[in-house]
């Protein structure tokens, strides 16, 4: 059960943007929060889980990519002991496929295929990472959806 209360915050938005499709309210509670942590010079956990987040409500995929990007940089500083602290039940390599997936997704939508290829290639080189659970299924598919998408371009 994760026990951070910041952690929970985030969940919540995510929630108001996958339960609810309120991805204006959604982005506003991330914004909050993000003022809240101190953006990019808060906690690496924080950061990473809040940008992937931020990243999913954006309108623009430029604004995307960025939230991405920063996404990827926290998680870059994460521990697996941090993670464990704050009762997320991963380990920080489980978190790359989905952040070099994103930033794949989101080089395909801006015509940058080079680049997109190269996320699709440290995703799936990081899938092994990743449980046969729910989460894994939804990464694995996602993985496998932008190599077909990539390959059709």
């Amino acid at each position: 059960m994760i026990s951070d209360a910041t952690l929970a915050r985030i969940n919540e938005g995510v929630q108001l943007h996958h339960q609810q499709g309120r991805r204006a309210a959604a982005r506003d509670v991330f914004a909050q929060i993000w003022d809240e942590i101190g953006g990019e010079r808060g906690d690496p956990l924080h950061v990473c889980v809040l940008a992937h987040s931020m990243a999913d409500v954006q309108d623009d995929v430029h604004q995307e990519l960025v939230w991405d990007r920063r996404a990827l940089a926290a998680a870059d500083l994460l521990t697996d002991a941090r993670v464990a602290q704050a009762g997320v039940p991963m380990s920080v390599a489980s978190l790359y496929p989905s952040l070099h997936l994103n930033l794949g997704e989101c080089y395909r939508r801006l015509g940058d295929l080079a680049r997109a290829r190269e996320c699709l290639e440290r995703a799936h080189a990081g899938i092994g990472a990743l449980g046969d659970d729910d989460y894994g299924q939804l990464i694995k598919g996602g993985v496998e959806r932008l190599a077909q998408q990539l390959s059709a371009e």
